[in-house]
């Protein structure tokens, strides 16, 4: 079809003059422009603040629409880490960034091996810092990564693309799908019908066009934090990593966290802040363990073997957690 355009001089480009190709306009909605925008460019920075933020707003919305799709792709994570499996997210640019953050977060929050969450970047590791040419598009090095990585019918792969087309992470997923692992797309945009059939969950989170546009490091990027946050904690709580809204596995590499951990054995046993920390010694740093043997009354090793009994959850152990008090 021969393309129509016309020419226009300068600051003479209006809606009644200018003509445009017809197949102009993208079809992924991340793509898109935004009416609500299009004049940021003339906007006071307090007006760019409340462009921003009413569109940020939009999100968490967003986000409740795909609600059942994250709670399927929860249970999938919760069966591969029973069967001891992995979750691995697969992502390039943002969305990869984003992966990679989310896993490393979870060692530190859940006590968890770092090999349990995975996260892979189109480019590898100097992608996180800069973007790495035609990585997104580097079909070979996705499949590679998942031969790399033994992927196997024990993990959950959850690819990450605002836009629904990234070739890198489809090249990914499908791989993942033919060594038997579970697949689920993390997307801003109606992804191929390849992809909804192929895939066990697809999570679409229908934000809209960017501020800027096909800036997917805004709107698209602050829905796929949402959205990984919930899939890793809602795991990791299924897994009775949480006790009460208390992270009880958690990990004290550093004062913060050494501090949080004597507060929680304090808060869940009574006991007062010199107690605690000889009971989490005694209990080899763990939070868990330490709130069983002082509950109970207990050595570690019988602690251990009660949580272990119980699948590592402390309410069938010590019962419920202390109510939530204000001062």
């Amino acid at each position: 079809m021969e393309e129509r355009l016309t020419r226009v001089a300068p600051g003479d480009a209006t809606e009644s003059n200018l003509a445009v190709p017809d197949d102009y306009l993208d079809p992924r909605l991340t793509e898109r422009r935004n009416p609500r925008s299009s004049a940021i460019d003339t906007a006071t920075s307090l007006e760019i603040v409340d462009l921003i933020g009413a569109e940020d707003a939009t999100v968490p919305a967003a986000v409740a629409t795909a609600r059942e799709e994250i709670a399927r792709a929860i249970d999938l994570i919760e069966a591969a880490f029973r069967a001891g499996g992995r979750l691995l997210y697969v992502g390039a640019g943002t969305s990869g960034r984003l992966g990679v953050l989310d896993a490393a977060e979870c060692p530190p929050t859940f006590g968890s091996p770092p090999e349990m969450v995975v996260g892979v970047i189109a480019g590898g590791l100097p992608a996180l810092i800069k973007s790495i040419e035609g990585a997104e598009d580097d079909v070979n090095a996705g499949i590679g990564e998942m031969d790399a990585r033994r992927v196997g019918p024990n993990d959950v792969v959850v690819g990450i693309a605002a836009s629904g087309t990234t070739p890198y992470v489809r090249a990914a997923l499908s791989r993942a799908q033919t060594l038997g692992a579970r697949t689920a797309l993390v997307s801003m945009s109606e992804p191929s019908r390849l992809l909804r059939e192929t895939c066990d969950v697809c999570i679409v989170v229908p934000v809209g066009p960017e501020i800027v546009t096909g800036s997917t490091r805004m709107k698209s990027g602050t829905a796929t934090k949402l959205v990984l946050n919930t899939l890793t904690t809602g795991a990791m709580i299924r897994l009775g990593k949480i006790y009460g809204n208390l992270m009880v596995d958690l990990r004290a590499w550093n004062d913060k966290l050494v501090d949080r951990s004597q507060r929680i054995v304090m808060e869940t046993t009574g006991l007062d802040r010199a107690a605690s920390r000889r009971v989490i010694e005694a209990a080899d740093g763990s939070v868990k363990t330490a709130i069983v043997m002082a509950r109970r009354g207990v050595p570690k090793e019988q602690a251990e073997r009660l949580l272990a009994e119980h699948a590592g959850r402390l309410r069938p152990v010590v019962g419920d957690p202390p109510p939530v008090r204000s001062k």
